[in-house]
């Protein structure tokens, strides 16, 4: 494989960069304070035992607040939700909780260890679909896999049989030599997910992993995380789709806003309602169809 490629994403994994294109620090810097007050520092410590824990999270964009001290516990093991809508901060959280994007300020652990101050330790315990990720798309799907193995430091020959187990449980094999760059939007997704799984992690934070995916292949994917969940691992989706997460999820937030509205188990966040009814309830901004009676057609 080219070895450019390689370097080049070597370095996209291992250092991330900052507003100005210098590396990021290990760890997060205070939120600026111009214009916008910063959150106060977290009242509570992490949680050590979670799988993910987040603190005070807090990220901006110009006069933006997209993130405002948002805390978060998922417990090892569970299926959790992450619902929201759009502009709500869901993306930005998952990027600070894996360390794709800095924050301005709070902490993230993983399964207790402080993301920030030991990079590399924390992520190599997870496994990362990001959105509107980009692939190497000159590759074909099974050198990509392999690909995504090698540079976690595996075997060939481990990588070599995974890549094989994971292209058939994903429904890829027929197309394994297949250029990726010729994938459609699902297929896509789907070697991405594949390329999150190699290393076995312990956690995968999958954001919006159904999207463009037709049902058929959606259901194979959830009976795989379902099994993964079932085996020990933790799974943390973010998604539009209130049904899916209803059904497939354990545990749940709804944020809006930056914040953290509502969390816990499914029962606990929906009570008596549905979780759509309950999403709907927390954030607001329903709104009648008024002055569109000329779409009558009768």
């Amino acid at each position: 494989m080219p070895g450019v490629r390689l370097s080049v994403y070597v370095v996209a994994m291992t250092h991330q960069t900052g507003p100005g294109g210098g590396p990021t620090p290990d760890r997060a810097p205070a939120a600026p304070s111009d214009t916008v007050t910063p959150a106060p520092p977290p009242t509570s410590p992490p949680d050590p035992d979670a799988a993910l824990s987040l603190r005070g999270l807090w990220k901006r964009f110009g006069q933006k607040i997209a993130v405002r001290a948002l805390d978060l516990d998922v417990p090892v093991g569970s299926f959790y939700g992450l619902v929201g809508p759009n502009g709500a901060g869901k993306t930005t959280t998952l990027s600070m909780a894996t360390g794709l994007l800095r924050p301005d300020g709070g902490t993230v652990h993983v399964r207790g260890t402080d993301l920030w101050a030991h990079p590399d330790q924390a992520k190599a315990t997870l496994g990362i679909l990001p959105d509107g990720v980009r692939l190497f798309d000159r590759l074909t799907g099974l050198q990509l896999v392999t690909y995504a193995g090698l540079l976690r430091g595996m075997d060939r020959d481990t990588v070599a049989e995974r890549a094989q187990s994971l292209l058939v449980a994903m429904d890829l094999a027929a197309d394994a030599h297949t250029y990726v760059v010729d994938y459609s939007a699902g297929m896509t997704k789907k070697i991405a997910l594949a390329s999150a799984m190699i290393h076995a992690p312990r956690t995968l934070v999958l954001d919006e992993p159904f999207e463009a995916v037709d049902p058929v292949s959606a259901a194979n994917i959830r009976d795989i995380l379902a099994d993964y969940v079932a085996g020990g691992g933790t799974v943390i989706v973010s998604s539009h789709v209130m049904d899916l997460v209803q059904r497939m999820c354990d545990h749940v937030a709804i944020v809006g806003a930056g914040q953290v509205l509502a969390a816990g188990t499914i029962d606990e966040v929906r009570g008596e309602q549905t979780l759509e009814d309950r999403f709907v309830d927390l954030v607001g901004g329903r709104t009648r169809a008024e002055g569109l009676e000329w779409l009558r057609t009768s």
